[in-house]
């Protein structure tokens, strides 16, 4: 029996088959499989000792009569042996580790083994979503790197992914904004960096009606003559919609990020009547005050907090856009899940926003998709303040990745010139490496992280060659490369026939830690947290590199030199695609 791609999954089958035939699957066996110190195996199985404990049985015993009844494949496949209080623990055999890596041999069939439960299913995944009419800075950075490795995870593992981008393109701002443009626009500036522009005329239309302020009636007028469908005021806010869309969209091209939609809050302003008569007929919402609320007395935070979604005014907010969108994306995207990727700072809206949503579906006998809200913490500055320019301006997120290519460049320029003459890139082939390595240190430091955490900014760490880093691991990308390139081989067609199982320690380490690849992606994707792929891919960097001093790859022996460069191979393809899952692009040459 072949070893499959998902091996910790192969392992739990297995397990839950022999407590079957021992007649514990009644009794709620669960074989807990997760992936051990390498010193003790590749595997361990935990779940006899909760088992043993629960049916007051001795842990070990019960440990072994789960190894006694395992099916004879798997003892061919792995070691097996049992450790402390009843843990089992396996190890793959040398022949095992070859078949693995032997059969997952490109990027095309690592996806076709990784797609699990999610096959089949289609996913909506809402991120970046910025403000029409402003520029994109560095508080945008996270969501739009983090969503686009959610995406491609869950691509990944077999969904078909929705991206959509919920765009900030409706509301009071729009009234200043076009005030203010019929005043004071500058048709030349607006052509040379619309955007600059708009940005300009809006904090002029914001300063020119305080409170009060007969400006501040003009603008209001301004914004219900565009509710009122107005062809100016129309044609104007779809302007202003245009510019921002193309200027945002040479960051998104930076970032290799693309969306299926953009599907701002203006596209859901005549779904809402169906939203507010839905809640208000099932009784989920109810008057307080002349606005729209819906309580949820059974939480413990929002008992007395009610949820807004309809204004005393009768306007509209965030909770009645986003209610329409989740019932739009649930029955025309036919969704079984939607992930939404904001800051931490929306946590309490999002959750009433869900248990507004599940209340809503159930009362209506609508299918109710998966939710889940994806928070992340800030980005701040290595004084542990919000990351600002000197002048305490938000940093442009333009102005970011500019640097990062700049700083980039100069570290690669320097790295060139210190090559003999002949070995030497041109400025071109330099400046398109520095954009990957620059671009993609800024991201990956952000994915790195855990998510939920706030990270500190640091060129100097983000840049290094050392470390987790982006460099590093497209160092180690480019290193695999020089091997084939130097000995003359094609790596899309590596010599590898005739292949023996791994020997020595390296060899092994590097084998086993190529197998767990399928394991780093699945626990990335169940709990949308890509740092645990990041964590995996420095890893197995590592166990690359100590291969790579230990054992000489272009060796005289056929089958010593095939099974290197299988294994140098499979390094290169597992490497490539984890950087590609996370959005980053990989390199021949640095």
């Amino acid at each position: 029996m072949d070893l499959p791609f998902h091996v910790a999954s192969h392992l739990d089958s297995a397990l839950r088959a022999a407590a079957s035939q021992l007649g514990w699957a009644d009794r709620g066996f669960q074989p807990e499989v997760r992936v051990a110190d390498p010193a003790h195996g590749d595997f361990q199985a935990n779940g006899a000792l909760a088992f043993a404990k629960r049916e007051k049985q001795n842990p070990r015993a019960v440990a072994q009569q789960m190894v006694d009844a395992l099916d004879a494949s798997v003892k061919d496949q792995f070691d097996l042996s049992l450790a402390g209080p009843g843990f089992i623990n396996f190890r793959l055999k040398p022949a095992a580790l070859l078949g693995w890596i032997t059969r997952h041999d490109s990027e095309p069939h690592l996806r076709e083994a990784a797609a699990g439960e999610r096959r089949g299913q289609t996913w909506v995944v809402d991120y970046s979503s910025p403000n029409t009419a402003k520029q994109m800075h560095v508080g945008h950075l996270r969501s739009a790197v983090i969503g686009e490795a959610l995406c491609r995870l869950l691509t990944f593992n077999g969904a078909t992914v929705i991206r959509d981008n919920h765009l900030g393109d409706w509301g009071t701002q729009f009234g200043k904004l076009i005030y203010a443009y019929k005043r004071w626009v500058d048709e030349a500036a607006l052509a040379a960096d619309a955007i600059e522009e708009l940005e300009r005329l809006y904090k002029l239309g914001t300063a020119a009606t305080p409170d009060d302020s007969p400006a501040l009636d003009e603008a209001r007028a301004e914004l219900v003559k565009l509710q009122n469908g107005d062809p100016e005021n129309v044609a104007l806010w779809k302007k202003f919609s245009d510019v921002s869309l193309a200027a945002f969209q040479q960051i998104y091209d930076r970032l290799g990020i693309r969306f299926d939609h953009n599907l701002g809050e203006s596209f859901y302003n005549d779904k809402l009547t169906r939203v507010y008569a839905e809640l208000s007929d099932t009784g989920i919402a109810q008057e307080s005050e002349g606005a729209l609320v819906v309580f949820h007395p059974e939480h413990p935070r929002f008992k007395t907090q009610p949820f807004l979604i309809r204004k005393a005014d009768g306007a509209s907010n965030y909770g009645s856009t986003d209610l329409a969108t989740a019932v739009y994306r649930a029955e025309h995207f036919k969704a079984d899940g939607i992930v939404i990727v904001t800051d931490f700072r929306q946590a309490d809206h999002f959750e009433q926003l869900f248990l507004t949503v599940r209340k809503w579906f159930a009362a209506k006998s609508y299918r109710t998709p998966e939710l889940h809200h994806v928070t992340f913490g800030a980005v701040t500055g290595e004084d542990g303040k919000a990351l600002k320019t000197r002048s305490g301006d938000v940093i442009r997120l333009k102005l970011l990745l500019d640097e990062a290519e700049e700083r980039a460049y100069a570290l690669v320029a320097a790295k060139n010139a210190e090559r003999p003459e002949p070995e030497r890139m041109s400025d071109g082939e330099c400046r398109d490496i520095a954009r990957a390595v620059g671009i993609g240190a800024v991201q990956y430091a952000d994915l790195a992280q855990n998510r939920s955490s706030n990270y500190v900014f640091s060129w100097d760490k983000m840049l290094a060659l050392d470390g987790n880093t982006a460099p590093y691991l497209l160092y180690a990308v480019a290193r695999v490369r020089s091997i084939f390139r130097k000995a003359g081989l094609d790596p899309a067609q590596p010599p590898v026939a005739g292949a023996t199982a791994p020997e020595t320690p390296q060899e092994l380490a590097l084998a086993r830690k190529l197998v767990q690849f399928a394991d780093a992606v699945q626990v990335a994707t169940d709990q949308l947290r890509p740092h645990f792929l990041c964590l995996y891919l420095f890893e197995l960097a590592g166990a690359y590199s100590g291969f790579y001093a230990a054992d000489k790859v272009i060796v005289d022996d056929p089958s010593v030199r095939a099974r290197r460069l299988l294994l140098c191979h499979r390094t290169l393809v597992t490497l490539e695609t984890g950087l590609h899952l996370l959005g980053l692009r990989t390199l021949e040459r640095m």
